[in-house]
């Protein structure tokens, strides 16, 4: 019998635990993945950043119809009406083929699925259902789960999450979303785009927490042209059901007086929360920060020898894309090879109308590390945006006053989330904003506006 069952055993499938079991089995390592779920994709491709952008570019096609844009273009469509059955069915087929890819490639990897949930029950050991296995190397995958509202259950029915909203049967009159972050303002955006009216209640007194201080006014004042009521600021004390119905009672930040909402539906989106409740941490000889995170060093090794951790559970963006190459880089560390990840420069995108894109540094945190310059080019000057009718929004490039070094890229467009992997490789190869100024870029494209922003950080756009 073999001292080890597997070289490496990846606990959970999310998109940086599949990644890493398929790479692992890529380098000759007898590679297994523990999922309880019935499919392999953990949150991302089940409840997550796949179906919720099904629902958003259905629900994108079904405003651009109803509310007269294409007639404006010359096509006519008649009455248009919605098919939430129909809408909700192809979010599910298109979580079904993607999920069952990833199953082909396992099988096409060798990489065994072990179904069920794992505990551990020593540090190179592990339970799922009836059966133990050993692993030489074990990583933790497991992703995150929804932060609770304390004081407020999530029914599933009149009070939901995230996952929740996606399954709604009905177009409420009134939802309520309780945070102003991504996932709050994308689930918001396709109800809001269907019939709901939506009211943003935000604890801050800005949405999107983190993202550029520009991006974050600009997104407001779209998204408020759009018809999203916001409440920054503002905090929830209370929810009550009652009759299928919600009452949402909010008073200011910093205190006042208190007022309730009436509501069909109210969404919980305050944030997202590791997953290692039921690993059993303590048997492995591990533990969780203040944060509930696993602590790791630069190689995604945790103070365990043999354990390591990636994605949500540990600390950093939680996002797919930083998962994903958290999750290649840890197998090639495990297999000896040098993998790493330039966490400085993780994209994130809002999947909203316009998206919202950014890599790099805020404007207010690179002013705080030192003097620099700032490019400014609105979509309107961009000619394919003009065309398409989708002027909203503007490229921003941050740069250090004396090296020029593109220090951060902020996006406001249609195609921002396609936008910003040119600023992302630019500013992994060390790019200055002449750099990108002096490089060719295709007509007619969105991506002009990114070579204008640059030419405007040294004061020389041409469209402006």
């Amino acid at each position: 019998m073999a001292e080890y069952d597997f070289d490496v055993l990846v606990i959970g499938s999310g998109p940086g635990g599949y990644v890493a079991a398929i790479r692992a089995a890529q380098l000759g390592l007898k590679t297994g993945c523990v999922e309880g779920r019935e499919t392999l994709g953990g949150t991302c491709l089940n409840v997550g950043c796949i179906p919720s952008k099904a629902l958003l570019h259905a629900s994108e096609l079904f405003e651009e119809a109803a509310s007269g844009a294409l007639a404006k273009l010359g096509v006519k469509t008649g009455e248009v009406s919605l098919d939430l059955d129909a809408m909700h069915a192809q979010r599910l087929d298109a979580v079904k083929g993607l999920t069952g890819g990833i199953e082909f490639l396992f099988k096409k990897n060798k990489v065994e699925w072990l179904k069920g949930y794992a505990a551990f029950t020593g540090k190179d050991s592990v339970k799922v259902g009836d059966r133990e296995v050993r692993a030489k190397n074990i990583v933790i995958a497991t992703g995150s789960s929804v932060t609770p509202l304390p004081g407020v259950e999530i029914d599933q029915q009149v009070v939901v999450d995230s996952t929740g909203a996606l399954e709604l049967a009905k177009v409420p009159d009134h939802l309520v979303v309780i945070g102003g972050g991504v996932i709050g303002l994308e689930l918001g955006s396709v109800w809001r785009r269907v019939g709901a009216k939506v009211t943003v209640v935000e604890y801050l007194d800005q949405i999107l927490p983190g993202f550029d201080g520009d991006v974050r006014k600009e997104a407001q004042k779209l998204f408020k042209k759009q018809g999203i009521e916001f409440k920054t600021g503002t905090k929830v004390t209370g929810v009550i059901v009652s009759g299928g119905k919600a009452t949402v009672t909010v008073e200011p930040a910093k205190g006042g007086d208190a007022e309730t909402i009436e509501a069909d539906n109210v969404l919980v989106a305050i944030g997202r929360k590791p997953n290692t409740d039921g690993l059993n941490l303590e048997a492995a000889g591990l533990s969780v920060n203040a944060r509930g995170q696993i602590e790791i060093d630069h190689d995604f090794a945790t103070s365990v020898p043999g354990v390591w951790a990636i994605g949500d559970v540990v600390p950093g963006p939680m996002l797919a894309h930083k998962a994903e190459d958290e999750g290649i880089a840890v197998a090639e560390n495990i297999a000896g090879l040098t993998g790493i990840v330039n966490h400085d420069l993780i994209p994130s995108v809002v999947y909203t109308m316009p998206e919202i894109a950014g890599v790099g540094l805020t404007e207010e945190t690179a002013k705080e590390r030192g003097e620099i310059k700032v490019g400014k080019f609105p979509m309107a000057g961009n000619s394919r945006a003009k065309t398409n009718h989708m002027t909203d929004g503007f490229v921003k490039i941050i740069a250090d006053a004396k090296t020029d070094r593109v220090l951060g890229v902020w996006i406001i467009t249609s195609v921002a989330g396609t936008m910003i992997a040119q600023a992302t490789q630019a500013m992994e190869f060390g790019a200055t904003s002449e750099d990108i100024a002096y490089t060719c870029h295709a007509h007619p494209t969105h991506s002009e506006a990114i070579k204008e922003a640059a030419m405007a950080v040294t004061g020389k756009p041409i469209h402006i």
